[in-house]
């Protein structure tokens, strides 16, 4: 597939990989531990920050440092630079089952927010920043905190969607509730809230936590079906002698269960 000049394909159903077609001296950036082949002829290289040119020297690279470590993720990314006379192809791999979304930002006006976790790989010139939630509710109960990752640039960036994807277009006004940790991106027009459940039986049985996320159009908002946290928590609770949750995840049904079965961990 060619998008805009950015040569790639996407390979896979539940475990993707995307593979990257780089020109000579065209280089791309991925997380630390993202990259699952490249040919001979391209250099890896670790770079402090997220090596965007609009770092600006040691200062503006010290600052993109320090935004990505406010936002859990590591200081430094790998660069991957063609450094041979002819096309060559590097590929970078899913972390767990899901989908690799493809999204060129001059399509989202340059800009996209993102959870923290969700970036894989870029282009060069897409920068990674914070993103501040400026709703108090939604940074004390929204699953991301305060912080969400700002994907911004002239770019083409791959995003990981857990399980399965859902994509949709809100129109204005129109109201989307969502499992906060079910969100993977949204345009910045997209108005972004934490909402209580209203329901003290449900927020005590029902399992889904006290919150739930509201997104408010215009704009497009990316979904996943399976978080990662959500996952961890199943496979820990599935694990003898570890300690998880039951089935029932945010509720009281979870220890009530384990005294009724004698499950006591």
């Amino acid at each position: 597939m060619i998008m805009h000049d950015i040569e790639f394909e996407i390979f896979g159903d539940d475990m993707q990989y995307v593979e990257i077609l780089l020109d000579p001296m065209e280089a791309a950036v991925a997380e630390a531990g993202a990259m699952m082949y490249m040919e001979e002829g391209i250099a890896m290289e670790t770079i402090f920050g997220d090596g965007s040119p609009r770092a600006g020297g040691i200062m503006g690279s010290l600052l993109s440092a320090g935004k990505r470590m406010i936002t859990g993720e590591s200081l430094f990314m790998t660069s991957f630079q063609n450094q041979h006379l002819s096309k060559k192809k590097v590929a970078f791999a899913a972390p767990y089952p899901g989908k690799i979304i493809p999204m060129y930002l001059p399509q989202y006006g340059g800009e996209i927010i993102a959870q923290k976790d969700s970036f894989l790989a870029s282009a060069r010139g897409v920068s990674i920043n914070i993103a501040f939630v400026k709703k108090l509710g939604a940074g004390l109960f929204g699953g991301e905190g305060f912080i969400m990752q700002r994907l911004v640039g002239d770019g083409l960036a791959f995003v990981h969607a857990g399980g399965t994807l859902m994509e949709r277009e809100l129109a204005p006004g129109e109201t989307l509730r969502v499992d906060t940790g079910c969100i993977v991106a949204f345009q910045p027009s997209i108005q972004y809230d934490i909402q209580y459940v209203g329901n003290i039986k449900s927020a005590l049985f029902g399992g889904e936590g006290l919150f739930f996320a509201t997104l408010r159009g215009p704009g497009r908002i990316w979904l996943q079906s399976l978080p990662f946290s959500r996952m961890a928590d199943r496979i820990v609770s599935s694990a003898p002698g570890m300690g998880g949750k039951r089935r029932e995840e945010g509720s009281i049904l979870g220890g009530l269960g384990g005294l009724l079965d004698g499950d006591n961990r």
